[in-house]
């Protein structure tokens, strides 16, 4: 017998879906897999390139980087194109800061150092962070991952730097969006006791189909009442946090401490 035996969660998640699901269906619950973001990787992707050669052909001053995995398929890609040697030296000759301890550990996996590491890993204090060294005039590199991030390179532009974004992902709704409707209609319909979301998009695109389906209003009333939402962090949350949809969030945001979460939670 398990801790969530008789228990139903909903996930949208791609990335690590496997290991996600394999960890709750340990511990007793059944899983409803209803993926809303395909992750596609882009190492021939000419606009990532094209930046990545606009880094190394002049020095940056500062480089932030929001995400080991986008870092790590950033990276990858410059190795397919012979340009990771020269990408590396010009990293090591800039001031790097990262959003957490992922991005930590990816830099540090190629031989770099950050200088400075966001505490509550979140974008909001990474560029913070760096707004506050002083921009104007200075070149930036932004690693991005799966979106644009307007709101934080919008301001670093207002405040005076060069700044060049490269994204080595891009996130696109996945080929097939029945099971995500079937989750809906099973969150509406009682089916569904839990919802577990890692990343803000899947999360979002969960609302969007919702909507396209004719139920959103139903589906919204149902979240937070009747059906637990638990979110890997507040930038997870933020679709929810939004429609005043309240969130359970583990203390640190990785994928081993979400599932401590659901079982203590729905096992109750």
């Amino acid at each position: 017998m398990g801790d969530l035996d008789g228990v139903t969660i909903g996930i949208t998640a791609e990335r690590r879906a496997a290991e996600f699901i394999g960890a709750l269906e340990r511990h007793g619950a059944t899983v409803w897999h209803a993926p809303t973001i395909r992750i596609v990787p882009l190492p021939d992707d000419e606009r990532l390139r094209a930046a990545t050669e606009e880094v190394v052909a002049d020095d940056v001053d500062l480089t932030a980087i929001t995400t080991g995995a986008g870092f790590r398929g950033w990276l990858s890609a410059a190795d397919g194109w012979g340009l990771s040697d020269r990408l590396l030296g010009t990293l090591e000759r800039t001031r790097i800061f990262v959003r957490g301890p992922k991005a930590k550990g990816a830099v540090r996996g190629r031989g770099l150092t950050e200088e400075w590491s966001a505490p509550g890993e979140t974008n909001r204090e990474l560029f913070g962070h760096v707004l506050a060294q002083g921009v104007r005039g200075r070149r930036i590199a932004v690693q991005l991952h799966g979106q644009a991030l307007p709101e934080h390179t919008d301001a670093l532009r207002e405040a005076g730097a060069l700044v060049v974004e490269l994204q080595p992902y891009r996130w696109h709704w996945p080929a097939d969006l029945a099971p995500a409707r079937r989750l809906i209609d099973g969150v509406v319909g009682g089916a569904v006791d839990a919802l577990a979301f890692t990343s803000a998009p899947a999360a979002a695109n969960l609302l969007t189909v919702a909507r396209e389906c004719g139920r959103y209003d139903e589906f919204v009333g149902k979240l937070g009442a009747d059906v637990v939402c638990a979110c890997v962090g507040p930038v997870t949350a933020a679709p929810l946090a939004e429609l005043g949809v309240p969130t359970l969030q583990p203390e640190r945001q990785r994928l081993g401490a979400l599932v401590k979460l659901l079982t203590a939670e729905l096992s109750r």
